[in-house]
């Protein structure tokens, strides 16, 4: 199966033209020469980028985890660092950082590289964070049906770091639990810990 990062957004592509004409005349109503030498190309690159950056459009996300294995283990699994880069929806300024999940499987997993499929098929397109974190343990709990899931999300939203209140390095960490994690404490305390490491 393809990844997210191998899709395009063919929305985009069928109105090449449309989104071409539009950025040269944002450009034109901020006060730039479209004109210029540096300018000439920048419709087309940007039209580019967002076949990239909303391919997430193309895919539906419960297909991500795709063929999924009958085993038994049931102990905690975690797959963290998954890197994310996304589009604010309020500014639509980029804002990136880590994703950590932890799921305590009942019979089923999901193929490792999946987790991070999962987590591009939901990030490359306007998002808030807490959305985010919220689709991705749905998701997980819809599709693996497992005793428990635990999703956390850091963030660094440049619609605060680099405009606004301005405060370069501030994160937003933002945590969804299902099943199992929601009742039993320490559940939560060994996957928090295990992040730490």
């Amino acid at each position: 199966m393809a990844g997210v990062k191998d899709y395009v957004n063919t929305q985009v592509g069928d109105n090449r033209e449309r989104i071409e004409h539009h950025v040269k005349e944002i450009l034109k109503l901020i006060g730039e020469n479209v004109e210029r030498e540096g300018l000439l190309d920048t419709p087309a690159r940007v039209t580019r980028m967002y076949e990239e950056i909303f391919s997430g459009y193309q895919v539906d996300p419960r297909d991500v985890l795709g063929v999924t294995f009958d085993e038994q283990h049931e102990e905690l699994v975690i797959v963290k660092d998954i890197t994310y880069y996304s589009q604010c929806e309020h500014h639509m300024a980029p804002f990136f950082g880590k994703v950590h999940i932890g799921y305590v499987p009942s019979g089923k997993i999901a193929g490792l590289s999946k987790f991070a499929r999962l987590v591009d098929a939901i990030t490359r397109r306007l998002q808030v964070q807490e959305r985010i974190t919220s689709e991705i343990a749905d998701i997980m709990d819809e599709v693996l049906q497992p005793h428990g899931v635990m999703v956390v999300v850091e963030g660094e939203h440049l619609c605060m770091c680099a405009r606004g209140v301005k405060k370069p390095g501030s994160k937003t960490v933002t945590s969804a639990v299902r099943g199992t994690f929601r009742s039993d404490a320490a559940q939560r305390a060994e996957f928090l810990s295990l992040l730490r490491q």
